[in-house]
């Protein structure tokens, strides 16, 4: 009966897209999680009030993947294009906890779920000044900015614990990306498709063999808690929190772009102006609920589009049900510390190969673009570098405060702003921009 269905339409059987929507789940959990953490811990919260951020965030990216991958009306991409917690928008949220509260923190995210609905159409015309040379090059940076947060996870996730990068970290690590490797190169199909969720579970069974889990906070996690809106207040507005979010929400469009671009090729469907909007209506609606319902602003997933051409399965309902399964997580503590307790390195040794390949397909993007008689070279080269720069020296802006600090050490958006605009200003005749690609 889908023989003429579209591959983004099309619905596996139900136990392949348990397991591979489970998949996309365990590559990017981690970092949902991560965020309200961190934030936590920034202001002082306490461990309750650190849970009910956790859940929250898990409960509404789910959501918000279900609304880019089912859609409605203008909301929505309708590519299997999964949502989680961003990082960009980390440091925002820390300096406007620090110095506002949390109720300031939901509100500029509200103004600016707003903003990005109604400038939806307006952003998705930029679709002109990301051709493949800028496109490939922000892929590339993307890729690599999340190798630190691999070598974290391989050498066990706190560079401030003692055995931090020991030797059965990493060799826990190595463990997992081999059977990863084994196991997608030695099988084909469906196995070979499961080959990080065969690769994490491996290693957390040897982990669990060598004694490096711990499993004892299951027993004491609830099994049901309901995540309430406004549960820490009435959301309260002010100018400079707003204009604090509003910076990494940009980022996040910006983000938001490439990606939906990058899988857009991949699943044969072309990102148009229309598409790119309604994914952004879709990013503006899940921070209008986030903030309502105490979570924080979400992006698009780099590392879940690479999976996406690592398994070759381009149906949307397998990341719907990874948004199923992000919601239950959200609602079911109790599952939600199962998927927790995968050990660092194991995630390490597994995303290793996920975020290798979000390199490859900027280097497969840049590929297909023209070196000879432009200056696509010049705009790859310096971009490249500029987006590697906050990463590679971290301290290089220490001397510098405010908001422009928090931009300059965003290495994705530097080098996303400077291959925009140096496309812009070298390959300005239109002639150039819409030729600049050899397919």
């Amino acid at each position: 009966m889908q023989k003429n269905v579209s591959p983004i339409d099309k619905i596996p059987p139900f136990g392949k897209t348990v397991a591979l929507g489970l998949q996309h789940v365990l590559v990017m959990y981690t970092g949902t999680i991560a965020i309200p953490i961190l934030l936590g811990n920034a202001i002082g919260l306490s461990l309750d009030n650190i849970i009910v951020l956790i859940n929250t965030n898990l409960l509404i990216s789910g959501i918000a993947t279900l609304i880019q991958t089912i859609g409605f009306w203008k909301f929505g991409a309708r590519i299997p294009l999964i949502q989680g917690c961003s990082f960009v928008a980390l440091t925002p949220v820390i300096m406007i906890g620090q110095q506002y509260g949390l109720n300031y923190i939901f509100g500029a995210i509200i103004v600016c779920g707003i903003v990005i609905v109604i400038a939806a159409p307006i952003f998705s015309q930029l679709l002109y000044f990301f051709p493949p040379v800028v496109i490939g090059s922000l892929i590339t940076i993307i890729g690599i900015s999340l190798i630190p947060t691999a070598a974290r996870w391989l050498g066990g996730g706190d560079p401030a614990v003692a055995d931090f990068g020991s030797l059965p970290n990493l060799s826990l690590g190595l463990a997992t990306m081999v059977i990863v490797l084994l196991v997608h190169v030695c099988f084909r199909g469906f196995l070979a498709n499961s080959s990080i969720l065969i690769g994490l579970l491996g290693g957390t069974v040897i982990a669990t063999i060598g004694g490096y889990t711990d499993f004892s906070a299951i027993n004491t996690a609830p099994w049901f808690a309901l995540s309430r809106p406004l549960a820490f207040g009435i959301p309260q507005f002010s100018p400079i929190p707003i204009l604090l979010m509003l910076v990494a929400m940009i980022v996040i469009m910006i983000e938001t772009i490439g990606v939906s671009i990058t899988i857009g090729n991949i699943v044969d469907r072309k990102a148009t102006p229309k598409l790119l909007a309604n994914t952004l209506r879709g990013t503006g609606l899940s921070a209008i609920l986030g903030g309502i319902f105490n979570s924080f602003p979400n992006n698009t997933l780099m590392q879940n589009a690479c999976l996406i051409s690592l398994t070759n399965i381009k149906s949307r309902h397998v990341v719907t049900f990874s948004g199923i399964i992000l919601i239950l997580l959200g609602l079911f503590p109790k599952l939600a510390i199962i998927v927790a307790v995968l050990p660092p390195p194991v995630l390490g040794g597994a995303t290793i190969v996920i975020f290798g390949i979000t390199i490859v397909a900027g280097i497969r993007e840049l590929s297909h673009v023209s070196y000879e008689d432009t200056h696509n070279t010049i705009i790859v080269a310096v971009s490249i570098s500029i987006g590697i720069l906050p990463m590679s020296l971290p301290l290089l802006f220490a001397g510098i405060e405010g908001p422009f600090k928090m931009v300059l050490q965003n290495g994705v958006f530097m080098g996303a702003i400077m291959a925009v605009l140096l496309n812009a200003i070298l390959n300005r005749r239109p002639k150039t921009l819409t030729t600049a690609v050899k397919r």
